[in-house]
């Protein structure tokens, strides 16, 4: 067996747990291991009538039967891990690889206090450029060195590897979104490390040659939180009149929302070489399709919208996700691969 990987095709929020958990839960993974940046991404996901926000676990932890790993580069902040390890009740499954870079108060600190970070970029205050910072000058605690977390510690790539090695499926999540990329996303107003597919393969250990499957996520109303160029924005009324009002998982702060971006999805598909699109939100376009699971009974202006992403990215959509709940989707993997 090879390795998926999932990432979000615009600023985040996405909905790339909603995805993850669907895959998980569809093509059983042996192990969920997490790239990414840190705990400045949050990941919401709606399971048996309750929402789970996760900021460190991957968000496919609702596949119980998986394995839930933080790969070498993740930052990591030991209390926001510990919390959720214990919130979710996966002390058995969950584990960080010994190399991770340690969050310090120190960093949230120097995070939330620069006026260059907070108040131009719009930063999370997490602590994650400081720390990202510590960790190329070579100074940056690691999570080998950290008491708490021992009982979790363990090698990722060395994890990973074995479990595509005997035949079993990996499924690799990314963090946040393609245009937030410090290298081809809105620079400065971006995160502190690349958000690609292949950062996310780097991450965990697993080279390119073992990654089938590239599935990226885009939102049909694409939303981002904080400063920076969004092209296709609309107004706060006219979002509104859509009934879209979202909030940041991390943040709480009101995201902004705009029109379908074919040019930046065209792009993002591009360099993260995707294999698979994923539609987030097609209920927003047409609330007809709500809860809607299977493609014959997706409205007219649906399926055109869908057919335009497709001519957009020259990708096929295999997966639509119709609301919240993870049964409200459409499975076209069957049928397009």
């Amino acid at each position: 067996m090879t390795a998926t990987i999932v990432v979000g095709g615009f600023w985040g929020d996405e909905g790339k747990g909603k995805i993850i958990a669907h895959i998980a839960h569809s093509d059983r993974p042996k192990i969920i291991a997490r790239g990414g940046v840190g705990p400045n991404a949050g990941h919401t996901v709606e399971f048996n009538g309750k929402k789970y926000g996760v900021r460190m676990l991957p968000s496919g932890f609702v596949y119980r039967d998986a394995k839930l790993l933080v790969g070498a580069g993740v930052l990591v902040n030991p209390q926001v891990f510990l919390d959720e390890v214990k919130t979710l009740g996966v002390e058995d499954r969950a584990r960080v690889d010994f190399r991770c870079a340690i969050i310090e108060q120190k960093h949230v600190e120097a995070d939330r206090s620069s006026e260059h970070l907070s108040g131009k970029i719009g930063s999370t205050g997490s602590g994650c450029g400081p720390a990202n910072a510590d960790r190329v000058m070579r100074v940056a605690k690691l999570a080998k060195e950290v008491p708490e977390l021992q009982p979790f510690l363990t090698d990722v790539p060395l994890e990973v590897n074995e479990a595509i090695d005997s035949g079993e499926f990996v499924l690799i999540e990314g963090t946040q979104g393609f245009a937030l990329s410090l290298y081809y996303g809105t620079y400065p107003y971006v995160t502190s490390k690349d958000t690609s597919a292949s950062q996310m393969a780097a991450d965990v250990g697993v080279g390119p040659t073992k990654i089938e499957d590239v599935v990226v996520v885009f939102k049909t109303f694409p939303t981002r939180v904080g400063a920076g160029p969004f092209p296709t924005e609309m107004s706060q009324e006219e979002a509104e009149k859509l009934g879209i009002v979202e909030y940041g998982t991390v943040t709480g702060r009101r995201r902004r929302v705009g029109w379908w971006d074919g040019e930046l999805a065209r792009y993002s598909a591009m360099v993260n070489g995707a294999t698979q699109i994923a539609i987030t939100g097609i209920d927003r376009l047409d609330k007809e399709c709500f809860g809607v699971r299977e493609w014959e009974k997706l409205t007219p202006k649906a399926k055109e919208f869908v057919e335009r992403v497709e001519d957009d990215t020259g990708v096929p959509v295999t997966l639509i996700s119709t609301g919240p709940s993870l049964e409200q989707i459409i499975d076209l993997r069957s049928e397009k691969l």
